[in-house]
């Protein structure tokens, strides 16, 4: 006879064999991967202020228990957070968790971008981080006031993969280098937006949940990207007219490896980042000068209007003051 204290605790176990295979979902990371504590930042962040395990900050970063602020809504900041250990991961996925917030309604700026990259804690003009990188930027542009005619409106997301050769064209939105690109919704919302970054067999895929639905959105799929194993992770913003807060509230990194070499990982460290399939550089071409508006249009007519009547009582005056004299002889 069968002991029932001894088939409930085997009813038991097999519940808790069966559970995890039903409650994870076929797209969740953690069902076959596992996040990598040297490359992620989860709350609450620890050495609030001073150090963070793993991280360096520069500029105006501010580190609290909840949230990595890299800029705060205030004109002309800059700031950055590096991840120091190089990823010697051939296959990986990031989740980064984010708030973009302000007080502007209609102007607001800049934005912040996301790096895979060589160099690393260097400064510069995009977004905060230098020019000419070696590696792969996601960047997150909300500047409001178009820079340049585009068929897309703002934020906008877009990916560019360098060699060190390329520019960022910041006055055309990096447009003219960008691999693909996808309008976003983020800013000024209550919750927390996640943007999904993965990196598998030289496939680049970027998804993001801006809707707090807790699934993602495709963004774009581009194939044939070469990124090189050995490179650090970063994220840095900046603001300069407009402003925002740039708020970093976590950064969840995945390692996709199951059945990659310890040779080919080591291999991967000399390739050179490239993209076979990117749009090539397009020519830069300068804006239309702008029309005048309808305001300086008023006044230059104004202007005409009593210039023309300022002459007219001029040449009145004139005429008859000489035929006065005339009759006066």
């Amino acid at each position: 006879m069968t002991n029932p204290r001894r088939a409930h605790c085997s009813l038991a176990l097999l519940a808790l064999l069966v559970v995890p295979f039903v409650v994870l979902g076929e797209d969740d990371p953690s069902e076959h991967e596992y996040v990598k504590r040297e490359h992620s930042l989860v709350r609450p962040f620890q050495g609030v202020g001073v150090i963070l395990p793993h991280w360096d900050f520069l500029g105006n970063t501010m580190v609290t228990s909840n949230y990595i602020r890299l800029t705060p809504d205030l004109q002309s900041k800059s700031g950055a957070l590096w991840n120091y250990p190089p990823v010697m991961t051939r296959n990986w996925e990031i989740h980064v968790g984010f708030k973009v917030h302000g007080k502007g309604t209609e102007l607001f700026g800049d934005g912040f971008a996301i790096w895979y990259t060589k160099e690393r804690m260097k400064t510069g003009p995009v977004f905060g981080s230098n020019d000419h990188f070696s590696g792969l930027a996601i960047i997150l542009d909300t500047y409001s006031n178009h820079n340049g005619p585009h068929n897309h409106q703002h934020p906008y997301l877009s990916a560019m993969v360098n060699n060190g050769s390329w520019s960022y064209d910041h006055d055309r939105d990096g447009t003219h280098t960008q691999l693909a690109g996808c309008e976003v919704r983020f800013r000024n919302v209550e919750y927390e937006t996640l943007v999904s970054i993965r990196y598998e067999n030289d496939i680049l895929s970027v998804s993001t949940d801006l809707e707090n639905r807790n699934e993602w959105k495709n963004c774009f799929v581009v194939a044939n990207v070469e990124l090189p194993t050995g490179y650090h992770f970063g994220m840095s913003a900046t603001t300069g007219d407009l402003s925002d807060n740039h708020d970093i509230h976590s950064f969840k990194f995945f390692d996709l490896d199951s059945t990659v070499t310890h040779d080919e990982i080591v291999r991967r460290t000399n390739i050179i980042p490239n993209a076979k399939t990117f749009e090539p550089p397009r020519e830069h071409k300068e804006d239309p000068k702008p029309g005048m508006s309808n305001a300086k249009i008023f006044f230059i007519l104004l202007f005409v209007v009593v210039v023309a009547a300022a002459v007219a009582i001029f040449a009145i005056s004139y005429f008859k003051d000489r035929n006065a004299r005339k009759r006066f002889y």
